[in-house]
């Protein structure tokens, strides 16, 4: 790593940081404006702001410096982050960031293993500490294909010559048991959440299948009356505690669809926007300009948070003794009714918004029963056939 000094000199009465750094073998010198006028009291916080531009041009100035054959692994890692930033999404930035300043950092900062030299055990070893620590497998295959990207910009860039990454024997994956509601909990449930913060978002996900983001992401622009019908293409993520992610754009193409406004939904919907209407009248200027158009918000005007609408919801099952599922699971719930109604798999595809067929029949194939009884009947009928030729005979 290419460690960077500093020194405050005066140039047209303004504090200049002075920047001292040795790369390629040779000592470097670079100035920067503190934009701090010299002047009395001013010292401090020419200094505090000469920290920043030296933390700051240090952390550049490496960035393109991942060749350098002392490099610990770790470190790379961070540098990574920082390239890749401008080409991904925001919220996919974000869970890398935590993979990478988490167990990851905890793990490697002890170890100091360079990247140029580090091979497969090194990183089935730090799987092995995930597990040991109670991460599922599904949890390290994230971890895994995080650092698989990474050290294979590092082949890309020739910094390496292989990836190791590709050597490791991933931990078993458990296969995912989709939980949800009988028709008689979900009824129970609906009961409970009348008058709550909590009744839009579980109406919209029981009877559409929605996910979190696009729950509290739905807009009224996007309900047409007229029509009679609801346009999903609009989500909030939350990527921390205090920042949220609004974009026009769903977490797939098939997820952008145009869904039937049904009549019961239909009646709630209108209730509810007469209900808000009223809210903005009472609570005038106090009323949260910022969210009109979003349809899940408060008496206040205030968006629904994303994590609030998880967490409440638990809370709500618990003060009233339901089972406890998550909020997502009302998701599999839509889709285990509609089988029971003897839905088929395609129809829940496009109504979930799925990408591809595969991901409904994974999922659900296990609550098709009508799929299973059917294939019992054809295969007792082929049976019965022989059974019936072989009497003959």
């Amino acid at each position: 790593m290419i460690e960077v000094t500093g020194s405050l000199q005066i140039k047209n009465k303004i504090y200049q940081a002075v920047l001292s750094f040795k790369k390629d073998g040779k000592w470097k010198t670079k100035w920067v404006s503190t934009k701090v006028k010299a002047v009395k009291g001013n010292k401090k916080k020419a200094e505090n702001e000469l920290e920043s531009i030296r933390s700051k041009f240090q952390e550049e100035i490496n960035s393109d410096n991942i060749d350098n054959e002392n490099i610990l692994f770790i470190d790379f890692m961070k540098k990574w982050l920082k390239i890749i930033k401008s080409s991904v999404e925001e919220t996919t930035y974000c869970g890398y960031e935590k993979l990478i300043n988490g167990r990851m950092t905890t793990y490697f900062e002890n170890k100091k293993v360079i990247l140029q030299t580090i091979k497969a055990q090194d990183i089935q070893d730090f799987y092995q500490y995930l597990i040991d620590n109670g991460l599922s497998g599904n949890t390290v295959k994230h971890y895994h294909a995080n650092i698989r990207k990474a050290l294979q910009y590092a082949v890309k860039t020739d910094v390496i010559i292989s990836n190791p990454a590709d050597k490791v024997e991933l931990p078993k994956i458990d296969p995912y048991n989709a939980k949800h509601y009988t028709s008689e909990e979900i009824l129970k449930l609906l009961k409970i959440i009348e008058n709550t913060k909590l009744e839009t978002p579980v109406i919209l996900s029981c009877f559409y299948g929605l996910r979190r983001s696009e729950v509290v992401g739905l807009k009224w622009s996007a309900i047409d009356f007229t029509n009679k019908t609801i346009l999903k293409n609009h989500t909030v993520t939350q990527i921390s505690s205090n920042k949220l992610v609004k974009k026009d754009k769903t977490k797939t193409k098939s997820s952008t669809r145009t869904l039937p406004l049904l009549p019961v939904v239909e009646n709630y919907l209108l209730e509810l926007k007469e209900k808000q209407e009223q809210n903005k009248t009472i609570c005038g200027n106090s009323y949260n300009q910022e969210y009109l158009d979003y349809i899940c918000v408060d008496n206040m005007g205030t968006l629904l948070n994303p994590d609030y609408v998880s967490h409440a919801f638990t809370k709500l099952l618990k003060k009233n003794d339901l089972r406890i599922i998550r909020f997502h699971d009302l998701r599999h719930t839509c889709a285990s009714l509609l089988l029971a109604e003897g839905i088929n798999m395609k129809q829940i595809q496009v109504w979930l918004g799925h990408s591809n067929y595969n991901t409904t029949a994974n999922i659900y194939a296990h609550l098709d029963s009508s799929s299973m009884e059917q294939s019992g009947i054809a295969i007792s009928n082929i049976l019965s056939i022989n059974n019936e030729k072989e009497v003959a005979c």
